[in-house]
């Protein structure tokens, strides 16, 4: 999600005068309220009607995690004033929980060891009137906890569902959701949708892809601007101008066929105000206050770590509203955070899910994030989970990794306690600092700390990070604009980026298009335009990207190098896991060695300048041993590396070494 500047900083305007009248006031309500539900709870005669249940979430869940107690939010027009109890064996109801909304109540449920799979039921009682919902316990997928995370070994694929192909036109507008399809709109949605991602999957596999992060795919009833996501109106619902459960699943199944995991985007700091919570909240303290009465966030994010920020800066990103129609989620409430702890389980486990994408990690409460992540890796110790720090300085972003060396040095740094004293649980971040820096490098002159000086200093920096191999690198995102206009639609800048992404000690990530040059404006805020249509999801394109039709000859070469040199990467173990060595540039060229024990090495050798240049390999030992040889595996040719290594001019040579005795 992009941070959008707003004008005023913290979040708080109320004046003093008044202040102990408001307060007073607001007791009185609540001790008024409260006699009312006792009143209700006891006096109701015979003749009540029937309680109304309108939503339970989550709508089912499982036997066997690693932690029993489930809290189930039930929503319905006076439901807090019903009698409620469970049937059925191994789920019991520990305690009814009752904010101050007549509208919800909270379900705090055990599942026994042991519990069998299969429907109970919840009875809601009021006076002689009854109803009942079925609540299904399922049985976990086999191997759900073990299941695998994304790491080294894949190549993630960025992708926005309503851009990318349209499936079934019959969805693409529908009634009560607003925001009509309109392709000539670049804000509007296009109609693009799960089906079209499934008949497309043999492609995506076939270029080298190993796992798919789509956009968010929950409902966004919102009036406009819908397409991206970011704005949900129901956590526990697909968007249907997109599909439906049932076709999210069938997307995870066959995608799991192929090789291909699926990463869903999720976001715990705000929803869209098109979300019934913002007319109904589950409690007084659900959101944090909003304009007028407060301010949109600061985006001082550094402000988190800062040994010298004021509480009102920290306060005025963490609980100021990200934008007017996101309302900001309260993560300090405890029942709003284990609501949204179990959703992001229920995805996972309802799914099959690789990992997930963090959208605005920051912007939510400290405490909550280290505990949602730890949560969530007590149930699956090996899931993905990758955050979104949109910052260029390498010391905020390593700070909420795992294993960071940085946190205990923050925290005590400070006076006070800090607000965010719990040791993180994050293992991956967004490398939004090294993708900054290897634009820069590749679009500047060589010089005194440019170009790929700038980018070999600027490595210096991983020793911040926990584990900097377990950081997502991309070279676009929807976000940001595309990589070929960033780098001035230079196809020989562009194979250097995609390679380095590639073969670098990270976990890479590329956004669908870059491979046959998809292009965008270059302003840093024209963010429907870095959203293009991918060519041949319509009918009627003029070009397909798929079979190759009407695409330049430029694009077409594009897109048959990186499916080579991607398809090559699966197998190597090198990259996968293995040591970077690399060496200080000299007259346009880097170079670097990937090793691992057992494996083949893997030497990396860019060159930006514009004329050949010829490498004593001399230069490289010991890290290269004397005798060397190796395969380009771009262009097939066999190399001997005793005693030099040519570089043609604006190139990338990507060669697998022998492997030694």
């Amino acid at each position: 999600m992009v941070p959008r500047r707003a004008g005023g900083r913290g979040h708080r305007h109320a004046q003093e005068s008044g202040h102990l009248e408001g307060r007073v006031m607001r007791w009185l309500r609540r001790l008024i309220r409260g006699a009312m539900l006792g009143v209700a709870l006891t006096g109701l005669g015979a003749h009540a009607a029937p309680p109304t249940v309108d939503a339970v979430e989550p709508p089912h869940w499982w036997t066997g995690f690693a932690t029993a107690p489930l809290q189930v939010l039930v929503y319905g027009p006076g439901i807090a004033q019903a009698r409620v109890r469970v049937q059925g064996s191994g789920l019991t109801l520990a305690r009814v929980q009752r904010t101050d909304s007549p509208d919800h109540v909270f379900l705090h449920l055990h599942i026994a060891p042991g519990a069998v799979p299969g429907p109970r039921t919840l009875v809601f009682e009021r006076g002689a009137e009854r109803t009942t919902v079925a609540y299904l316990l399922k049985a976990r997928a086999p191997g759900s906890a073990q299941r695998r995370g994304f790491d080294g070994r894949d190549v993630l694929l960025n992708l926005m569902p309503d851009r990318f192909a349209n499936g079934n036109p019959a969805n693409d507008t529908l009634p009560g959701l607003g925001d009509p399809a309109d392709r000539s709109q670049p804000g509007g949605r296009h109609g693009g949708d799960l089906q079209g991602i499934t008949e497309r999957l043999d492609y995506l596999a076939g270029l080298g892809f190993t796992a798919l992060w789509l956009t968010p795919v929950l409902e966004n009833r919102q009036p406009a601007y819908s397409y991206h996501g970011y704005a949900a109106t129901d956590l526990f619902r697909i968007d249907p101008r997109l599909g439906t459960l049932d076709d999210y699943k069938r997307l995870a199944a066959e995608a799991r066929r192929r090789g291909l995991g699926l990463i869903q985007d999720v976001v715990p700091n705000h929803i869209g105000d098109g979300h019934r919570w913002l007319a109904h909240p589950p409690a007084r303290d659900w959101f944090n206050p909003g304009p007028p009465a407060a301010a949109l966030t600061n985006h001082a994010r550094s402000s988190i770590r800062d040994a010298y920020a004021v509480s009102a800066d920290r306060d005025g990103f963490t609980r100021g509203w990200f934008a007017p129609t996101m309302p900001d989620l309260n993560t300090t409430q405890p029942l709003l955070a284990q609501y949204l702890v179990q959703n992001a389980i229920w995805w996972i486990e309802e799914v099959g899910l690789m990992g997930l994408r963090v959208d605005t990690w920051s912007y939510s409460d400290a405490g909550f994030l280290a505990r949602w992540a730890a949560r969530l890796r007590q149930e699956y110790p090996q899931l993905g989970i990758v955050g979104e720090e949109w910052s260029l300085n390498p010391l905020v972003v390593s700070a909420w990794q795992q294993g960071s060396p940085l946190f205990g040095d923050v925290a005590r740094s400070q006076r006070r306690a800090p607000a965010d004293a719990t040791r993180p649980a994050l293992p991956s971040l967004m490398d939004f600092p090294l993708h900054d820096t290897l634009r820069r490098a590749l679009n500047e002159p060589e010089g005194w700390g440019t170009g790929w000086t700038r980018l070999y200093d600027f490595m210096v920096n991983d020793r911040l990070y926990g584990d900097a191999s377990r950081l997502v690198l991309f070279e676009g995102n929807h976000d940001v604009p595309r990589l070929a206009p960033a780098l001035n639609h230079d196809p020989a800048l562009q194979r250097m980026a995609l390679a380095f992404v590639l073969t670098t000690r990270r976990i890479p990530q590329l956004y669908y298009g870059v491979e046959v040059m998809l292009d965008s404006p270059k302003a840093h805020d024209a963010f429907d335009g870095f959203r293009a249509d991918f060519p041949g999801g319509w009918a009627g394109d003029a070009s397909d990207a798929v079979t190759g039709r009407g695409l330049r000859p430029e694009a077409l070469a594009l897109q048959q190098w990186l499916r080579r040199l991607m398809t090559w990467r699966q197998t190597q173990p090198a990259l996968h896991r293995g040591q970077l060595t690399h060496f200080l540039p000299r007259d346009g060229t880097y170079v670097y060695l990937r090793s691992l024990a057992g494996s083949p090495s893997v030497l990396v050798a860019f060159n930006k300048g514009d004329t050949e240049r010829v490498l004593a390999t001399s230069g490289l030992a010991p890290d290269l041993p004397a005798g060397s040889r190796g395969t380009d595996i771009l262009t097939g040719e066999a190399l001997d590396l005793t005693t030099e290594l040519t570089l043609a001019p604006r190139s990338v040579r990507i060669l697998e070494l022998e492997r030694r005795p």
